[in-house]
């Protein structure tokens, strides 16, 4: 039996695409023979991934396969007509409302594949979210058997130095805020901006907000972004575009404080990336993001701006609160240990090939 995975697309940097090449490394390590396929994939990774279309050749009804389901897609009709025993491990797709202003093609996308979702429920031999979130979106939908298995992490590339470049630019008094994620209208950059514009106005004027994000596709919401720092008329605040691994590793290790504001999240990987760098983080409470949090950080539940940027400044001045705080996210990072996850996917693993 080999275990092989099916992604839409591989992003450089992106969580899914991390995710499925830890947990085929994990597969080989113990034994199973496992490949990637996907349709699209970054050229840095062209020895890697297979093209979806080729998957005929390594196809067996022996053969248990994974579709990392995020938007629809051509892959899913390919998936589908294999007679391999079939999971997928849902990341949830973000609603198409979040994108009508911005990106008419993506909405259209999000929404075909929630509809694609459903198309699922009947043919898969199981039904895995990343989040128990995740999962109860499953559920709903109509799917039998499900389960949770937690987003693999894999913590040991933080393990590196600050590039000197950036660390003779921003290593300094300043206290220096973090956001990483996508630039696009979900993830609500515009709110974290704002918790900016009140900390650095009313609590602490030597700061700056480093914006460490792809924001190709969305160059509309990035320039509304930046037209409401114009009107506000707020220094210091970094837009990175999309970085290689080691400037993101370095962006959070020169950071005091990580902040995120989305308003929807299926799992949001960036939170336990803070954590396991000892960055106390501050989000708000939506879609999976308080699970994820796993009560570690600081969860807020409603955007008083000034009010979170007065806990911002807490945090920053006040050494045992910000002690207390990295405490609890220490305890919370137990739940992505690779081995544990990697134990959970094997025990599904266990239960399909037992399945007839």
């Amino acid at each position: 039996m080999n275990i092989h995975q099916f992604l839409t697309s591989y992003s450089y940097g992106d969580a899914i695409g991390n995710e499925a090449l830890v947990i085929r490394d994990y597969l080989r390590q113990k034994g199973y023979e496992s490949e990637i396929f996907a349709l699209f994939y970054h050229p840095k990774y062209a020895g890697q991934i297979i093209n979806y279309l080729d998957y005929d050749r390594f196809s067996s009804e022996n053969n248990i396969i994974i579709f990392h389901f995020s938007i629809g897609s051509p892959v899913t009709k390919k998936f589908l007509r294999m007679p391999d025993k079939k999971a997928i491990i849902y990341h949830n797709i973000t609603p198409h409302h979040f994108f009508l202003d911005y990106h008419r093609t993506l909405a259209k996308d999000c929404f075909k594949g929630r509809v694609e979702l459903k198309n699922f429920k009947d043919k898969v031999d199981l039904a895995l979210g990343d989040s128990q979130y995740n999962e109860q979106e499953l559920i709903d939908s109509g799917f039998g058997n499900t389960g949770v298995l937690p987003l693999v992490m894999n913590f040991e590339k933080f393990d590196r130095d600050i590039i000197p470049v950036l660390k003779e630019l921003y290593l300094d008094d300043k206290q220096n805020i973090l956001y990483v994620g996508r630039i696009i209208p979900n993830k609500k950059v515009e709110d974290v901006i704002k918790v900016f514009y009140f900390y650095q106005k009313y609590f602490n004027p030597n700061s700056r907000l480093f914006i460490v994000g792809e924001y190709r596709g969305f160059e509309r919401y990035l320039s509304a972004l930046q037209g409401m720092v114009n009107r506000l008329e707020i220094k210091d605040i970094h837009f990175s575009g999309h970085i290689p691994e080691e400037e993101l590793i370095s962006y959070f290790k020169l950071a005091h404080l990580y902040i995120h504001m989305s308003e929807h999240e299926g799992f949001c990987a960036p939170v336990p990336e803070a954590f396991y760098l000892e960055k106390p983080v501050v989000a708000f409470n939506a879609g999976a993001v308080q699970e994820t949090m796993n009560n570690g950080g600081i969860l807020v539940n409603r955007k008083d701006y000034l009010e979170i940027a007065a806990l911002c400044d807490n945090i920053l001045r006040d050494t045992k609160l910000n002690e207390k705080i990295i405490a609890t996210q220490k305890q919370a990072l137990t739940k992505y240990k690779t081995n544990k996850t990697g134990q959970i996917l094997l025990e599904y693993i266990d239960k399909l090939a037992l399945k007839q």
